[in-house]
C-alpha cells in the first residue's frame, strides 16, 4: 500500500493512500501516560488501603503485591509508548471524487467507506494537546445506521478543514 505524506497545498481528492500526520505518535503517548499514570495512582492507593487492612495475610503474599503493581504499570507504560506507532502504521485514509475511504485496525482490520452522498454533517475538532501538535479530528455524520458516525483522529487540522469542505455536499444549505 502507497502511503505517502501530504504537502500543504495538496489537491484533497488525489485518490491516494494518505498516513496520519506523524505528529499524532508524540499525542498518543502523552494521552497514555496521562491514563497509566492515572490508574498507577488509583490502584497504588487502594493498595496501599488494601494492605492495611489485611491483617491476616500471609507476609510473601503483601510483598508480592507491590512487585505485581509495579510490573502491571510497567506493562501499561510500555503499551502506552509502544501502540501509538503501531496503531500509526495500521491507519490510513484515501479521498477521492466518491467519497472517504478509512482503513484501521492492528489486529482486526477495519474498513469504512464514506460516499459522498452520504454525508450530512462534517466536524472538525482539536483538543489541548491536538492544538499543541497542530493536529485536528475530523468526525463525519452519516444517513444510515451503520458508521452513521465515523472519526478520522491526527490529520493535520488545515487538511481536515479541506476534507471536510471538499466532502460536504455541493449546494449543502439548510434543508429545513
Amino acid at each position: 500500500m502507497l502511503r505517502c505524506r501530504v504537502a500543504e497545498d495538496a489537491p484533497v481528492a488525489d485518490g491516494v493512500d494518505h498516513a496520519l500526520d506523524p505528529r499524532v505518535i508524540p499525542r498518543q503517548r502523552i494521552v497514555g501516560g496521562i491514563v497509566i499514570a492515572v490508574i498507577a495512582a488509583g490502584s497504588l492507593l487502594g493498595l496501599g488501603i488494601g494492605m492495611l487492612a489485611e491483617d491476616d495475610a500471609p507476609g510473601w503474599l503483601l510483598a508480592l503485591q507491590p512487585v505485581v503493581w509495579l510490573a502491571l504499570v510497567l506493562l501499561g507504560a510500555w503499551h502506552a509508548y509502544t501502540w501509538p506507532a503501531r496503531h500509526y502504521r495500521h491507519t490510513s485514509y484515501r479521498v477521492d471524487d466518491q467519497g472517504i475511504e478509512i482503513r484501521t485496525g492492528v489486529f482486526w482490520r477495519v474498513v469504512i467507506n464514506v460516499p459522498r452522498s452520504r454525508v450530512q454533517h462534517i466536524d472538525v475538532s482539536q483538543g489541548p494537546l491536538d492544538r499543541r501538535y497542530g493536529l485536528g479530528a475530523l468526525v463525519i455524520y452519516t444517513a444510515g445506521t451503520d458508521h452513521a458516525k465515523v472519526d478520522l483522529e491526527g490529520l493535520e487540522h488545515g487538511r481536515a478543514l479541506r476534507i471536510r469542505d471538499y466532502l460536504l455536499p455541493l449546494g449543502a444549505g439548510d434543508a429545513v
